[in-house]
């Protein structure tokens, strides 16, 4: 039985508009574990709030620990560990003490992200974006495996409508040559929608699905390498710097429907934007970039993430 999703909308009833606490009207999440990377800046920590709301524990692994703890101060249902996503050995000592505590997650949102950063390069050489935002949650994911299938998980990749920018760059994907910071942050965001669609089929034969997605535009701390006039240049803000855009609840919205929607049940390996399933798209048109889930390129990133990071819960 083929059990991929096809890349279509579903009349999900939630739109553009909705919010983290709108999609999750009527869902109890007490006993569910969730681990939210980054889930104490922007979009994260909507997420974060939202799902404890709902009743879930959610685990926040931090780069900046002091900062998280200061973010979520009063937020019931959670814990900081440190974790940064652009150091292998720092993936590898998260992944051994969560799995040492001997818990099953749930819902796993690989929510953090760098972008349009100045070049700036990671471990062995790596480019950031790439580094962080794709390969680091890849070594995660992979690492935490054990956890996540006995879970039966959803794994969430918060993707963007960058990931139209590039496609992988498969004869230089570490940007050795020439390094421009938006190819290189669509690389990253396309590498996060490719990693779902592989992921979901090594796993839904196990019980998990994998999903990714575009929040929509929302001004968080993720724009903090960009100048007010770029960002007025682009028209994400005004003069007056009032931006023209969906708010962090709305923004955080898509990745908790896809985490948790019972709507979504038996699915996976998709693009989903504004609480939907997005349709295939070319030129300007909403939607997902056929590159993006190519199954064939999908099974490419896989390999080369595992020949870079040493790590494949498959091999």
């Amino acid at each position: 039985m083929d059990m991929s999703t096809a890349q279509h909308k579903i009349g999900s009833g939630f739109g553009h508009d909705s919010t983290a606490d709108d999609v999750l009207a009527g869902l109890d999440l007490t006993g569910k574990l969730a681990v939210v990377t980054g889930g104490y800046s922007g979009l994260g920590l909507e997420t974060t709030r939202a799902l404890t709301r709902a009743g879930a524990q959610v685990v926040v692994p931090a780069r900046r620990p002091e900062a998280a703890a200061e973010a979520l101060a009063g937020v019931a249902g959670v814990e900081i560990d440190r974790l940064d996503l652009g150091d292998l050995d720092s993936v590898q000592a998260f992944a051994d003490r969560f799995l040492a505590s001997g818990r099953t997650i749930h819902l796993q949102i690989n929510n953090a992200a760098i972008m349009a950063c100045p070049e700036t390069r990671v471990g062995p050489g790596w480019e950031a974006q790439f580094a962080t935002n794709h390969l680091g949650h890849f070594a995660l994911v992979n690492r935490l495996w054990p956890a996540i299938v006995d879970g039966g998980a959803r794994v969430v990749s918060v993707s963007s409508t960058g990931h139209r920018r590039s496609d992988i760059r498969w004869d230089d994907p570490q940007f050795t040559l020439a390094y421009e910071k938006w190819a290189a942050y669509g690389q990253a965001k396309t590498a996060n929608v490719l990693f779902a669609v592989q992921l979901d089929a090594l796993g839904k034969d196990a019980g998990v699905r994998a999903f990714a997605l575009h929040p929509g535009g929302i001004l968080t701390p993720l724009q903090r390498h960009l100048e007010r006039d770029e960002m007025v240049g682009y028209g994400w803000i005004d003069a007056d710097g009032n931006p023209g855009f969906k708010t962090p609840a709305q923004g955080a919205a898509t990745q908790v429907w896809a985490a948790t929607s019972p709507q979504l049940e038996g699915q996976g390996g998709v693009f989903c934007e504004d609480c939907e399933i997005a349709e295939v798209s070319t030129g300007d048109a909403p939607g997902v970039r056929p590159y993006a889930i190519d199954p064939t390129s999908a099974r490419r990133l896989w390999e080369l993430s595992a020949d870079l990071t040493g790590v494949n819960a498959f091999a």
